[in-house]
């Protein structure tokens, strides 16, 4: 089967609240995801229906959709108000819910399209097949996958692909990380991840000798993507994903901004369109560098490399350059980028920690500090906080605007307008009867009323073709023609969302075979719901979810494609002749960590001990 790209490509964006939801669909969402009022991967990232419901209404007048995550798996004693709950979710207007517990498939549910969240670790692609089997419309990719393998999974399924383009990487795949849970009982697969990897580590080899101290050994950069879409196009991939829902409105509209422009240059070259209505002219130059940054990677999108981790879990920003000049309270710095007092600057000292500062002075590349910071000349100085970019951002008027046709014509006794969107079922219009007076200067009269049927205020509309259609020119007042103009463009706004049509799929249970019959705790399996499941697609034997088990000292908590020994150069494919010591245990605080390499399947696995 050869599936070819999909010609509505979507950009999909995260949303904390109604607030940010709002925002990222006005910057150039085609659509948004957003925590349930319960049991989100996210769990401080929750939203009530009534929010959810007026976020709905909002996107759907632009034919922007509004998927809910309730991907966390569940206990016993939440099923039936997670059941309420999905209920109430697709009454409020939502386009889909996003999941991980596969429990939730036996319950009562409305006829809402179900997506398999990237925390059912989908790489696999008889798992793939078999979600759709069942009546899945849409899997979220594991951000490890290549290029090759997504091309792979699209070309063998018809479900469509969500794909992260951007923002926050965990090391282990997704849905197979339980360190959290592990050493706090935070459990990631509950939305209460404590972000473990992004700590220091101490790294040590068999013989328990340091190989690194104190160093963020498994904590990665962010991913940026953004060169890559085409490929991501031709793959098959439907749905380019940002991540970020507990990040700040200023990350979300310059990330979001960043990622429309680059898809419409898409867009524009090919057969293609997006996925809601709208063009876009922002304000600001977007720049994923002058918001929340650790750094970026594509991570396996193409292949391994070794650049992959970050130097901190903190925000670097963009690099402005290096130092060239130090005094008692200055350095001096030559840069492209224009500084301004309230800037935050950092850089890493000689022991590799990131220190920071603010801008109180700037002038003829000369930065004032504290006179405590000893920074030695050579020293690479970034901004992590951009002072007037933020304040641009937070200033940033809405960014979507709808392209109409507006016509003004005679009728017997007055006039009429009408505006429409091209290509769409929204069309208005207004009859006025008035007195249609001759224009003592005609060439004027047709002038002023053109100027004033083009503007278009502060709505969202443009007025693209114009057409007036009279047998003479009439005198009519300014304040009447922009009064006709104000109302039909109003009429025309509430119609938006009227003609909108939301897809529906109601799932009817079977028996298609699951591709194993045997599941481990890193099945995840929290409920009787998810054992029914597995039960009657055939699976004859399940343990369950770790969070369920009493004894957690013999598990594997992180399954990653990341390799520790591929980073420092020991990766037996690449360089089979090393003499240098071979990682064995990560240490942190009083805990320690086995380190297992499965050269063969090319992936590590982080262990409570020897097991």
């Amino acid at each position: 089967m050869v599936k070819l790209p999909a010609k509505n490509l979507e950009l999909l964006a995260p949303a904390k609240n109604l607030e940010y939801g709002k925002t990222a669909i006005n910057f150039g969402a085609d659509a948004v995801y957003i925590g349930a009022p319960n049991h989100s991967a996210r769990a401080s990232a929750s939203n009530s229906v009534s929010d959810i419901e007026e976020l709905c209404t909002y996107a759907h007048k632009f034919n922007a959709r509004v998927y809910v995550a309730l991907n966390t798996i569940l206990y016993e004693n939440e099923l039936k108000s997670a059941e309420l709950i999905i209920n109430h979710i697709y009454n409020a207007g939502a386009d889909a819910l996003i999941i991980q517990d596969m429990g939730i498939t036996e319950m009562n549910l409305p006829p809402m399209p179900l997506h398999v969240s990237t925390q059912g670790h989908n790489i696999d692609f008889k798992k793939i097949k078999f979600y759709e089997e069942i009546g899945f419309t849409r899997f979220v990719a594991a951000r490890e996958l290549s290029l090759a393998e997504i091309s792979n999974l699209s070309s063998n399924s018809n479900l469509e692909i969500e794909t992260f383009v951007h923002g926050a990487l965990c090391v282990s795949y997704s849905g197979q990380c339980y360190m959290s849970a592990y050493l706090g009982g935070r459990s990631g697969n509950r939305g209460e991840c404590a972000q473990t990897c992004r700590l220091k580590f101490d790294l040590l080899d068999e013989n328990n000798s340091l190989i690194s101290k104190q160093k963020h050994v498994i904590s990665l950069k962010d991913m940026n993507r953004s060169d890559l879409l085409a490929e991501l196009i031709d793959a098959g991939v439907n749905s380019f994903k940002i991540e970020g829902r507990m990040k700040d409105i200023s990350y979300l509209k310059n990330s979001v901004a960043f990622y429309r422009i680059k898809l419409d240059k898409i867009l524009s070259e090919r057969t293609l369109t997006s996925a809601s209505i709208g063009k876009f002219e922002f304000d600001f130059v977007p720049d994923p560098e002058r918001t929340f940054s650790r750094g970026y990677t594509d991570y396996f999108l193409n292949k391994r490399t070794p650049e992959m981790t970050a130097e901190t879990s903190k925000s670097v920003g963009k690099l402005l350059g290096v130092v060239h000049k130090t005094g008692i309270d200055f350095i001096e710095i030559h840069t492209a980028e224009t500084l301004v007092n309230g800037d935050g600057l950092c850089y890493f000292d000689t022991e590799g920690e990131l220190k920071g500062f603010n801008i109180n002075k700037f002038e003829d590349k000369i930065i004032y500090i504290p006179s405590v910071l000893s920074i030695p000349i050579g020293t690479k100085i970034y901004r992590n906080f951009d002072h007037e970019f933020v304040k641009n951002l937070q200033s940033a008027k809405t960014a979507r605007q709808i392209e109409i046709d507006l016509s003004f014509s005679e009728i017997e006794t007055g006039f009429k307008i009408s505006a429409k969107i091209p290509n769409s079922n929204y069309c208005v219009e207004n009859l006025y009867e008035l007195v249609k007076e001759p224009a003592k200067n005609p060439e004027k009269a047709i002038e002023t009323l053109t100027s004033q049927l083009k503007k278009s205020g502060d709505t969202i509309f443009i007025i693209n073709n114009l057409t007036i259609s009279i047998s003479k020119a009439y005198f009519l007042p300014i304040s009447e023609i922009n009064r006709m103009r104000r109302e039909v463009l109003t009429k025309l706004n509430d119609t938006l969302g009227q003609h909108y049509m939301r897809k529906t799929q109601q799932l009817t249970p079977n028996s298609v075979p699951f591709p194993v019959s045997e599941l481990d705790y890193r099945a995840n399996i929290s409920n009787s719901l998810a054992q029914k499941f597995y039960a009657r697609h055939g699976v004859m034997m399940m343990q369950k979810a770790f969070e369920l088990e009493q004894n957690q000292d013999t598990k594997v908590l992180m399954t990653t494609k990341f390799c520790i020994k591929y980073n420092l150069g020991q990766c037996p494919k690449e360089h089979p002749k090393t003499d240098a010591p071979e990682p064995k245990y990560l240490k942190l605080n009083t805990e320690t960590f086995y380190l297992e390499f499965d050269c063969k399947a090319c992936q590590m696995l982080i262990k409570t001990d020897f097991q």
